[in-house]
């Protein structure tokens, strides 16, 4: 349910009222907002709680959260949630680009990727220290070493760090290097994972599995959502469809309806969404068009020499080249980039 405050309700109206619900047996998600407080309040509701609750003097009223997902849905939040860390802002009208390599490969390799991804205008750093791979005898990552050498790029050049966690024991080792946890497609449901970076205060990128309905894509953010982060950016990299044209299918269709039902910030990865970096500019383009959020891109000073991903990955003139055909998109829409 949503307890919807009075305005100008005072943080110890707050606290009672969260100190009653979890007499009641529910969990309560405070959400400040620009006009009114609202309580969201999940868990199995007891009789006559409703009623208690409209009987408040501090309460406006009461609503049921008809979807499934709750803290997720904009029955909850009408104003669209921005997450800002660094130099990274997504949501609000201002467009986040997250660029880089598809891993970090070493420390002049990282260091020099940064600071050209930087001058063609990407606003973050993206690079997988641990990298899930299909075959155990890929490229793995540099672990521990990778995270170090992204926190130097991110020393160097001022640009915020988003790498991957693969597991929940990992966690608070990519929380002391990293200003952004990305969760890739591989564990979009990984429960365990989910609920342990939900207790860290750090931003999330969720990416969709290749398989997962909207609906479980956004019931994997409410695993994140419940545990109290509510700094969760949602990214659509692409479902597994009978077409074989390109790596996934990227469904831009995606972005307009998730503006519809979640109040959560949404990127595109046009890199892992075609696999052809040729088709890259083009989706970034048509990804600002449709409404995303953001974009998180590959970029690699050689391509063809890339340890992981060549195919989809741009060198840094493409990557010039599209942001600048995509800030002519955001500027027509009322953006920035």
């Amino acid at each position: 349910m949503i307890i919807v405050l009075k305005p100008l309700s005072n943080q110890s109206t707050i606290d009672r009222l969260t100190r009653r619900l979890e007499e009641l047996g529910m969990k309560p998600h405070v959400i400040v907002g620009v006009e009114r407080t609202v309580i969201a309040a999940t868990g199995k509701e007891q009789e006559g709680t409703q009623a208690e609750l409209e009987g408040d003097t501090d309460v406006e009223k009461v609503l049921p959260i008809l979807a499934p997902y709750k803290i997720a849905s904009r029955e909850t939040r009408k104003e669209p949630t921005v997450v800002q860390t660094g130099s990274l802002t997504i949501g609000g009208g201002t467009i986040g680009v997250i660029a880089g390599p598809c891993s970090v490969e070493g420390e002049a390799e990282i260091l020099e990727i940064a600071r050209l991804v930087k001058a063609a205008g990407a606003t973050a750093l993206r690079g997988g220290a641990f990298k899930p791979r299909t075959s155990p005898y890929a490229f793995q990552g540099m672990k521990e070493r990778g995270l170090e050498l992204l926190a130097a790029a991110r020393e160097a050049t001022g640009l915020a760090v988003v790498t991957e966690v693969m597991t929940p024991h990992h966690v608070e080792l990519v929380a002391r290097y990293a200003d952004v946890l990305q969760i890739g497609a591989r564990n979009m449901q990984n429960y365990h994972l989910l609920q342990a970076v939900g207790e860290q205060r750090k931003p999330v990128l969720l990416k969709r599995g290749p398989s997962a309905t909207i609906e479980e894509f956004l019931l994997a953010a409410e695993y994140i959502l419940d545990q109290g982060n509510l700094q969760v950016i949602l990214c659509e990299r692409g479902i597994r469809t009978f077409e074989t044209h390109t790596r996934f299918t990227l469904p831009l269709a995606t972005v307009p309806y998730l503006r519809e039902k979640t109040h959560l910030p949404i990127v595109v990865d046009p890199s892992h969404g075609t696999g052809i970096a040729s088709l890259v500019p083009s989706m970034s383009a048509a990804s600002v068009a449709c409404g995303a959020d953001g974009l998180i891109i590959e970029v690699h000073q050689n391509p063809a020499k890339a340890v992981s991903d060549a195919a989809q990955t741009l060198n840094p003139a493409q990557f010039e080249a599209t942001l600048a055909t995509c800030r002519k998109v955001a500027t027509a829409l009322g953006k920035s980039m």
